[in-house]
């Protein structure tokens, strides 16, 4: 039978439906909670209208269904067939074994904290899934820090009555206390069971409910007269209290929030989880998925969400999302809570802290995904942005260089512009430059502008008279080579500036244009609004990453001249310093803390110091950290 005429059999029951190409290859997968009207849809005049579906049935030979008692089942058949066949048309995460998690082997008598990328049904615990092995290293070093589990592989069985194994000795890790040396028989299994325990709490970022729990065992030693076990969890507390100093409290309540959403690009996704356990943020991943074409955000997080939470081990009582696929609600709600073993309120938030949180999430989502897309920008995907930007913009070509520029300045002082260099779509920091302003004076920030920009191509024209005469080579030269488009952080008014020093200096021919923070407004010549892009776009994504590169540049360097010139006005109070004094120090040391970290003898040691200089620098360091007024 042909799928038209296989769609008059379909029973109207909960399951799964599937694609095949003319190969047989699955190319999508979905659930239905009745097949015959979901699967009929396909096919009727109004779905055929939407990008996604017209390709699918292009490509389509054929379906099949599998028929489930309910729409969970369904839900959870679905998430294992996209996982096992990983269909052109679904959004999809990377396979498990591909994402590091922490394991717990809770199935050892003694139990052990490693990291794995296979997910085994062996009675562990697996907390993840990470997506940079570097974080999950670092963590486990932490909690090696914290709690003295054992890190040795030895199969070892409850040590019998009597107390050590003569056999044995421990080893250094027993010594420097970073393990109870469960091997040698100096810690009953219960002592250890408990010590794991604190580790899966400090892991599921319940850090509060752990220092209650070692605040009790600290205060029943010390009423013990257990002095060395009450120090010892004393400073424990303290380490755990450091780790945990360092989060953002960002909700007013005490439950724990995962926090998702979606930021979407021309032909990937980035979906950003943010992990909230008592009221404090305590982790972040970022996920990259394939943006089918036609699927909008809500698509494609309903879809992430299956699947995260299908392999994840842990539940929160609170998901909270930037959009859902209208009617899967509440399906997915209970399965979550069935996996979860009580209720998971699962909310698109319309106002509030909770809409901030999210709002947040789906922010650093669209920075993840800007790096993302830059990074393949010298790939045929950044080829077709470049494409677009020329349309955009009305360019003749697809600009292979562009320039930014961007001034900084508090209140006039310090005058700075920076140059940010973009070629086949990539950052180019190695040809980055920097400008100090000399010729202007106060906060003028269309005159520094000028400067800058004047500065670029006049040394331009320099270098190619150079090259004509056979004095410089074109490997030799750093400003000859052209943009393609020159852009400049701001508004209507900065692009006007721009403008007239190119107009100026015969340049007239190269496009300008500028873009605008907080609207993100793109203003272009001889048209009197502005272009405003939607929030996914890649050609904005694109602008937005050369001009966040400018002003991040030129920002740094303001910063590093305030903070010489602020340390220039503190060694000017100190006695015995002069201008001489001053100028070496400045150029021996790179900054303040540099300089207040320093002995007496790395002082003495600069050109132009003696002793006695050294000590009046060194003592009106330690003064000023003290607040004692010298």
């Amino acid at each position: 039978m042909t799928p038209e005429e296989k769609l008059n059999y379909l029973p109207a029951r909960p399951g799964v439906y599937y694609f095949k190409d003319s190969a047989g290859k699955v190319i999508y997968v979905g659930k239905a909670v009745s097949l015959k009207n979901r699967v009929r849809s396909y096919f009727q005049n109004g779905a055929r209208a939407t990008p996604k579906v017209r390709s699918l049935l292009a490509r389509a030979a054929d379906f099949e269904y599998i028929v489930t008692d309910n729409e969970m089942e369904a839900l959870i058949l679905e998430a294992n067939l996209i996982k096992e066949h990983r269909p052109r048309y679904n959004v999809f995460l990377k396979d498990d074994k591909s994402y590091p998690y922490l394991k717990v082997t809770l199935a050892e008598e003694f139990p052990r904290v490693s990291v794995t990328r296979r997910l085994v049904p062996d009675g562990s615990r697996y907390f993840g899934p990470y997506t940079e092995v570097g974080a999950v290293r670092e963590t486990l070093d932490l909690l090696r820090r914290l709690f003295p589990f054992r890190t040795c592989k030895k199969k070892i069985e409850a040590p019998a009555a009597g107390g050590q194994n003569a056999a044995s000795r421990p080893c250094l890790n027993y010594h420097i206390r970073r393990c109870l040396a469960p091997c040698c028989g100096l810690v009953d299994q219960q002592t250890y069971r408990t010590l794991i325990q604190e580790v899966c709490l400090f892991l599921e970022g319940r850090q509060e409910d752990l220092l209650k729990q070692l605040q009790t065992r600290m205060r029943r030693a010390a009423e013990e007269l257990r002095f060395e076990k009450a120090a010892a969890l004393r400073d424990q507390i303290a380490a755990i209290k450091k780790v945990i100093a360092e989060q953002k409290i960002i909700s007013v309540g005490r439950g724990d929030q995962d926090v998702i959403a979606v930021a979407q690009g021309d032909e990937l996704a980035c979906a950003a989880v943010f992990y909230v356990r008592g009221g404090k943020l305590t982790g972040r991943e970022t996920f990259y998925l394939p943006n089918p074409e036609g699927m909008d955000a809500a698509e494609v997080l309903t879809a992430f969400l299956k699947q995260y939470y299908h392999q994840a081990e842990f539940v929160p009582e609170e998901i909270l999302v930037s959009g859902l696929v209208a009617g899967e609600k509440e399906v997915i709600a209970s399965w979550l809570a069935q996996k979860r073993g009580g209720r998971v309120g699962l909310r698109v938030p319309a106002r509030g802290e909770k809409k901030k949180m999210v709002a947040m999430a789906w922010e650093n989502a669209r920075l993840s995904l800007k790096e993302a897309e830059l990074a393949r920008a010298g790939k045929p995907a950044g080829e077709k942005v470049l494409a677009g930007l020329a349309e955009t913009l009305g360019l003749p070509k697809a600009p292979e260089r562009m320039e930014c520029f961007d001034v900084s300045n508090i209140q006039g002082a310090e005058n700075v512009a920076s140059l940010a260099v973009m070629e086949k779509g990539r950052l180019c920091p190695d040809q980055y430059r920097r400008f100090k302003i000399r010729a202007v004076e106060g906060p003028n920030d269309y005159a520094c502008l000028q400067e800058a920009i004047r500065r670029r191509f006049l040394r331009a024209q320099e270098e190619q008279k150079l090259i004509d005469q056979g004095r410089l080579s074109t490997r030799e030269g750093k400003f000859f080579r052209l943009p393609d488009l020159v852009m400049v952080d701001g508004g209507k008014g900065q692009l006007s500036a721009a403008r007239e020093v190119l107009n100026e200096l015969g340049y007239a021919h190269l496009p300008v244009c500028s873009l605008a923070k907080k609207e993100e407004s793109i203003f272009l010549e001889g048209t009197d609004e502005p272009l405003r892009l939607p929030g996914d776009s890649p050609v904005l994504h694109l602008l937005q990453n050369l001009r966040d590169e400018a002003h991040r540049f030129a920002v740094a360097y303001h910063r590093k001249l305030r903070t010489k010139r602020n340390l220039g006005s503190l060694l000017d109070e100190i006695d015995g310093i002069g201008p001489g004094r001053r100028r070496a120090l400045l150029k021996a040391f790179p900054s303040l803390a540099a300089i207040r970290q320093a002995s007496v003898e790395e002082l003495a040691k600069v050109k132009g110091m003696n002793r006695s200089a050294a000590e009046a620098v060194y003592k009106y360091f330690r003064n000023w950290e003290l607040g004692i007024k010298n």
